[in-house]
Formats: structure tokens, sequence, C-alpha cells
């Protein structure tokens, strides 16, 4: 069952509930980040050559990791959103073969490749996709964090995605997919503390930019999952975010005495809602804490997918708008790191606003 249900999560952010020749073949976009700082990225090819990828046993454990940060100009060509191949493999695994990937592979994000970094020590936010999910699909919440002076490291967690393109012209597929969903969350792990430890030695460009006393994490889906995860592996990581991730191995007794977030769709994530595990879990997360759910939203909302799917007519009739759903996801979640990581004043986590009628907030204590 478990199997069963973790293959409908990895389809359900593109569901086809109109025909894709129904929408024009305009230019895809994101919408553009908000924040005052222009964004700069580049892409790692980062290898543990202490760890055997578990999923294809046959060599080290390889991540590319995709960096956002504020740019100091925004010079540079503007980032492109994935390859014609990993266009491809998306769509086809998606259930929607029959739009054209180029379409994809032509969307250019905000960021500028290679733009000069803004200087100064930052916080560093590690986010983590949905299972079977390109990387580049949590780009627009990147470039949100980026644009308001957050240092982001965007894992693709190799083999656990439809298409993962690296510098040689290797595209890896989705091994991982249909594997128990507990055995992802340590997998993941390991892969975080990889990435901060290679982002942040001394001998790291890197660690010029980032500020090791302030690093947070957010995932969607088996991501937001993976997050308490690896905030119990590593005390580094100092602020979690659970984006509609269902908690199928709960947080552990000894609990998590660091700040987070729980943001997911009404649907799903209420205390009387179909799902418990977030309910189990609630006791044993003893920091500073929220509960937010959002009206209407569906598990692709807080996702590029939910912008992109809509542009290409497939957002499930009655579902909440994909920029919409887009920008409530960066509000909150980039309020919630503001406050943590850098000790902001944030209005918006401590109950429900006229402007945002589709949230509500549940337990909230401390």
């Amino acid at each position: 069952m478990r199997r069963l249900l973790v293959a409908l999560v990895a389809l359900a952010a593109v569901v086809p509930m109109a025909s894709p020749a129904s929408a024009a073949a305009a230019p895809l976009t994101l919408p553009p980040p908000t924040g005052p700082q222009p964004v700069g990225s580049t892409d790692l090819h980062l290898v543990d050559s202490a760890r055997q990828d578990p999923w294809v046993p046959t060599g080290p454990r390889e991540l590319m990791v995709s960096m956002f940060y504020p740019a100091l100009l925004p010079l540079g060509p503007k980032r492109p959103y994935l390859t014609l191949a990993e266009a491809k493999a998306f769509l086809t695994e998606s259930g929607v073969p029959d739009v054209d990937p180029a379409r994809l592979s032509g969307i250019r994000a905000s960021a500028r490749v290679d733009a000069p970094p803004l200087p100064g020590k930052r916080a560093l936010v590690v986010l983590s996709p949905g299972f079977g999910k390109p990387r580049t699909t949590l780009t627009g919440l990147a470039e949100e964090l980026a644009s308001k002076g957050f240092v982001v490291a965007l894992i693709g967690h190799n083999y656990e995605s439809h298409g993962t393109a690296f510098p040689d012209g290797r595209v890896t597929e989705c091994a991982a997919c249909g594997s128990e969903s507990t055995l992802i969350p340590p997998i993941r792990a390991a892969d975080v503390s990889f990435v901060l430890d290679t982002l942040t030695r001394p001998t790291s460009p890197w660690s010029r930019l980032i500020d090791r006393a302030r690093i947070g994490m957010a995932g969607h889906s088996i991501g937001g999952y993976s997050t308490p995860t690896a905030m119990v592996a590593d005390r580094r990581i100092r602020a979690g975010v659970d984006m509609d991730g269902r908690l199928w191995s709960p947080v552990p007794a000894s609990g998590i005495d660091r700040p987070f977030l729980l943001l997911g769709r009404e649907s799903e994530y209420t205390p009387a809602g179909p799902d418990t595990t977030w309910a189990g879990s609630w006791p044993n997360l003893t920091g500073w804490k929220r509960w937010i759910s959002v009206a209407t939203a569906g598990h692709a909302s807080f996702t590029d997918v939910g912008p992109l799917g809509e542009q290409l007519g497939l957002a499930p009739p009655g579902t909440l708008g994909g920029a919409r759903g887009l920008a409530l996801t960066r509000a909150y979640v980039s309020a919630f790191f503001d406050k943590n990581l850098r000790g902001g004043r944030q209005p918006l986590l401590d109950g429900p606003v006229a402007g945002n009628p589709e949230i509500k907030f549940w337990n909230r204590p401390r």
C-alpha cells in the first residue's frame, strides 16, 4: 500500500484535466521573485567518494546541486529551466507525453547564470524536491529566497527523479521510484549533510557567502518528509519546513527542539483531516512551530508545477491558482526563515490576515 501511495503522490503533481492542445503554445513563464536583490545561480556537480550510491551501487554518490544567491548585478544569461532530455523524461513519467518538451526546456528563470555574488555571509536554505520530480520544480521558491538575501542550495538527489542531466552528458533516471517511502529520508539526510560539509569547508568559495550558524532546510512532498530526519541527523540545520509531505515515519520521541513549519493543503493536512502523521508528530516538535493549511491547494500548489501546469491547461478544476499557490508558498516559507534564521519580525506567522483568506492556522502555541 505504501508503494502505491508513493507512486500516486509522484504522479499527482501533473494530472491532465484538459487537452494540452487546448492551451495556447505561448512561452511558459515563472513569476519573477519579489525581493529587492537580483539573483545569481550556478550548478555544482558534487561527488561523495566516501559513499556508494544506494540506488545504483556501481560507483560513488553523485549529486547535482543548483545554487541561488543574491547577486551584485544582474549580469549573464538567464538560467535554463531544464535540458530537453530532462523535460522529455519529466513529462513522459508524469503522464503528459503529448506536451512538447521544448516548451519546458525553453523556460528561462529570472536568475542570471554565474552572476557575481553580493559580498557578505548569509543564511543558507537547503531545498529538497518531491519524489520523481526534478530539483528545478522548486526554482520559484529558490529564486524568491535568494532575492530576499538567502543563499539557497537546491539538491538533485540522484536516481530519485525522472531525468537528471550531468555535465558529461549523462542523464540518469529514477532508479528509486517504486521503493518504500521510508527508505528515502535517511538517504536524503546523508545527501544534505554531505552538501553542507562541501559548501562550508574552508577551501570552498561558498564558505565566504554562508553563515554556518544560520542554516535551514525545506522540502516538498518526500523532501518535506525528509526534513525532520535531516534535522535529527545534523544539528547544523537550525530550522525546517515540510511542504505537503506526509511523515510516514513520525518525528522521534526525542523530539526536534528547533523551529519547524508544517505547510500543507487543507484537504489533507488538518488535525481532523485524512492525514494523521502530522498530528502524531506535532507533540514531538518542541521548538517554535506553526501548522498552516491552504484552502483548495493541490499537491503541486507548493511548487512550480502549479503555475506551469496551469499555463499548459492541466490544472484540476477548483484547485488554487498556480501563481497564487506559489505566491503563498513563497510568502510563508520566506517569512519563516527570516524569523528563525535572521531574527526578523514576521507578523504573517502570528495568525490569519485578511489578504490571505486561504490560510488557516492550527495549534498555534508558543
